[in-house]
């Protein structure tokens, strides 16, 4: 999916990597608020951000932790969507 890998969590997509970069699937509300945080801009790679999604630049997925906490924050907002 967008030309990279991606994973699904009950048939909903979670996170993928576009790049060098780690997409993650937060929501609206929670994406907004991840977008104040550093290494982290919109999912834009048509001209158009893609609501609900940001873009984590390698510098924000530098280790194990890092890269555990946005899949964590991740599948708290895909694990409330309905099973596809």
């Amino acid at each position: 999916m967008f030309g990279g890998v991606g994973f699904l969590l009950h048939g909903n997509m979670l996170v993928g990597v576009w790049k060098e970069s780690l997409i993650v699937r937060l929501g609206p509300d929670s994406s907004d608020e991840a977008l104040g945080e550093a290494h982290v801009a919109p999912f834009d790679i048509t001209g158009k951000p893609m609501k609900g999604w940001v873009l984590v630049q390698p510098q924000g997925v530098a280790d194990d932790a890092q890269l555990k906490s946005w899949i964590d924050r991740a599948t708290k907002f895909v694990s409330t969507l309905p099973r596809k």
